[in-house]
């Protein structure tokens, strides 16, 4: 984990430091107008000529970050805003020091951690919805497979799954917004006035419904898998009830294969609020990097890809440690 950690902040830190994106940076602090040489200036005044290793060092905290210089060679905070100094000092991602915002004028972690709390309440809500629902809905129809409970369900599972976000928020907007009139506010206030029903409910639905049917279908899919063992047969033949069968015998081996889906939900969910957050306005995590990559904020954009990684990268450990947990076979080996 650590080991791809790093590389793929390399990768990242290369790409967000590429050339055309140092020019966006230097236009948007100096001048639209600014000319070539007012442009390099800026960028070797503050630092961002200097030698690619080494503000990749700098970034990560490994080297002594230095200070910007002017036109007369004296040292200056590079952002006086973000509390930088003129002494060179260690001040990196190993630091808890993320950069510093050129947008929003402050340090990345004062925009970032309160960005991800709120997108946090936001998941946490949509797995409470969607995961009791999934899973319900899988069971269900693969209980009996072939069904008409089977048929019914299977296709509200895949035309959920086959409607992305942006056409499900758009019609829960016409639906809730429009038509019924059950939503004054606006979900842009989520973060400026506390989350409230109103302003929280549209984005939960939207994202909900979507990841529903995939597990839903994967839940059938083991269910019936599983329905069809022998050992449920004998079950059956014990004289055991249905629903004893079901949720004694059937159940916990049927989650095995969903409970790995699950949890590449939280990745999912990293993307996918990026949409649904700009739709209604949620200031949160998706929110925040599509602010930070529209203007160029390098160290935000930066930090907000570092927290995509750590979660995708902790999601699969969690992943692969609660697989072994749920089935015995992978212990035993």
């Amino acid at each position: 984990m650590l080991l791809t950690m790093i590389c793929l902040t390399f990768v990242v830190f290369y790409l967000v430091n590429l050339e055309p994106n140092l020019k966006k940076l230097a236009l948007t602090q100096t001048n639209s107008r600014a000319t070539q040489e007012q442009i390099d200036s800026w960028l070797q005044r503050y630092g961002y000529r200097d030698p690619f290793l080494l503000r990749y060092a700098e970034w990560m905290g490994l080297w002594p970050k230095q200070p910007a210089v002017d036109a007369q060679g004296k040292a200056i905070p590079r952002f006086s805003y973000c509390g930088d100094t003129v002494t060179p000092r260690l001040s990196g991602v190993l630091q808890g020091d993320f950069g510093c915002s050129t947008k929003f004028r402050t340090t990345v972690g004062k925009k970032l951690f309160p960005a991800l709390e709120a997108t946090g309440i936001l998941m946490f809500w949509v797995m409470m919805v969607m995961i009791p629902g999934a899973l319900i809905i899988g069971v269900l129809a693969g209980m009996r497979e072939g069904s008409k409970t089977d048929r019914t369900l299977s296709v509200v599972a895949i035309g959920s799954t086959a409607t992305p976000e942006y056409v499900s928020g758009v019609i829960f907007t016409v639906i809730f917004a429009t038509w019924l009139g059950w939503f004054n506010g606006s979900a842009a206030s989520a973060t400026s006035r506390g989350i409230t029903f109103v302003n929280f409910t549209l984005p939960v639905m939207t994202l909900a419904i979507y990841g529903m049917g995939y597990i839903a279908r994967m839940t059938r899919a083991s269910m019936v898998e599983v329905m069809t063992a022998q050992y449920i047969r004998t079950a059956r033949l014990k004289g055991l009830r249905f629903r004893a069968v079901v949720l004694k015998h059937a159940l916990r081996n049927a989650l095995i294969a969903p409970f790995t889906v699950i949890m590449l939900q939280f990745p999912w969910l990293l993307t996918g609020v990026v949409v649904v957050e700009i739709m209604f306005r949620y200031q949160g995590f998706g929110y925040t990097l599509v602010e930070a990559a529209g203007n160029n904020d390098i160290d935000l954009l930066l930090g907000c890809s570092l927290v995509s990684v750590f979660i995708v990268l902790i999601t699969q450990l969690i992943s692969d440690v609660g697989y072994a947990f749920l089935n015995p076979r992978i212990r035993v080996q």
